[in-house]
């Protein structure tokens, strides 16, 4: 068997970070690179990812570079459904399979339905896979749920949590997140839409709903400024006791006005000098009660990336359509040759 080929659409850190992951494993050869017109066109893709020669060149011509026989493209170019849909189709139609990492994508049914019925039709007419998949929306605050709920005879209510350190990154996380800014000014953003807090609360809620079989009326989300009593620092951003560290962005799902699914993101710089740890947990109240606790987060960097490359064999080997996480079989880390992998499946 061949080795599988990958096209990588989008070298930022995500993209070129996915590209490092798959040069270390066996059974993978990185055919293609594409990105916007900049430095990184017309270098080869092995040193734009710090490695050797791959003999092959980076090129903003996507046209071109899904000409190249490949098994799957990587997309990591946008948050959005409507922004990566051009691209998801330009693929399919080459015949790939596509994994994105466009937060939006993870249950594209959730906000856009229609989009996610025309996806689901070119993969079909394509006979090609598309998935959209991260660590939160596309794991830790989805998938994990449903896989933890199986243990259960009866659910009554959901509620997770992801508190995480945004000190690592960079200015424009930071004024996504208002961190650095007055209250007013950070009630300004909202509305404005400046600020935006976490992308893909109503992913996660509506997946774990039709995982469970629940109906639910409506996804409610709210932000609200974390206010600073300590004086905190970045590279990039200087924060005053009264000014905001962060976003917390907190999200519901209800039925008949009982809220079923409640989730809550807060986000912030330095949060240990507040004395709050940073952590994935989810608390699951039915028969019997489970809850679990991960204690620091799991990096979101280093988790996406991980869990879009542990999912190529799964997309790979997947019946034709638009999918999500909850519709293949659980991810796992690719230690061995990924050729070897995908022939201990079952079909």
């Amino acid at each position: 068997m061949e080795k599988v080929k990958v096209i990588l659409w989008g070298l930022g850190a995500m993209g070129s970070g996915m590209g490092k992951y798959l040069l270390q494993k066996e059974g993978i050869e990185l055919v293609g690179g594409i990105e916007r017109p900049g430095e990184k066109v017309g270098k080869d893709l092995g040193k734009v990812l710090d490695s050797e020669n791959l003999g092959v060149q980076v090129s903003d011509d996507p046209e071109k570079v899904l000409q190249t026989e490949a098994d799957v493209v990587l997309i990591a170019t946008s948050s959005f459904v409507r922004e990566v849909y051009p691209q998801i189709e330009m693929a399919a139609k080459a015949g790939h399979n596509v994994i994105s990492i466009a937060e939006e994508m993870a249950y594209p049914w959730a906000q856009e339905p229609e989009f996610a019925d025309k996806i689901d039709k070119v993969a079909r007419e394509n006979n090609v896979t598309v998935l959209g998949t991260g660590i939160n929306p596309g794991f830790v605050m989805d998938l994990l749920v449903i896989a933890l709920s199986g243990a259960c005879a009866r659910v009554d209510k959901i509620k997770a949590a992801r508190v995480n350190d945004l000190s690592p990154f960079g200015p424009t996380v930071m004024e996504t997140q208002g961190v650095g800014t007055t209250p007013e000014e950070f009630e300004k953003g909202i509305k404005e839409g400046t600020i935006v807090g976490h992308v893909g609360f109503p992913e996660s809620i509506k997946m774990i709903a039709d995982a469970l079989g629940w109906e639910l009326d409506e996804i409610e989300e709210k932000r609200e400024p974390i206010i600073s009593n300590t004086e905190r620092e970045t590279p990039h951003v200087k924060v005053k006791p009264g000014m905001v560290a962060g976003c917390r962005h907190i999200a519901f799902g209800r039925k008949d006005g009982k809220v079923l699914i409640e989730m809550e993101h807060p986000q912030q710089i330095h949060p240990h000098l507040e004395g709050q740890d940073t952590g994935d947990y989810v608390w699951i109240e039915g028969e019997p009660d489970i809850n679990v606790a991960n204690k620091p987060e799991v990096p979101g960097g280093i988790g996406t990336m991980a869990v879009t490359v542990n999912m190529i064999p799964r997309v790979i080997t997947a019946q034709a359509g638009l999918v999500s996480m909850k519709d293949l079989p659980v991810p796992a880390t690719i230690m061995g040759d990924v050729r070897d992998i995908m022939k201990s499946f079952r079909n």
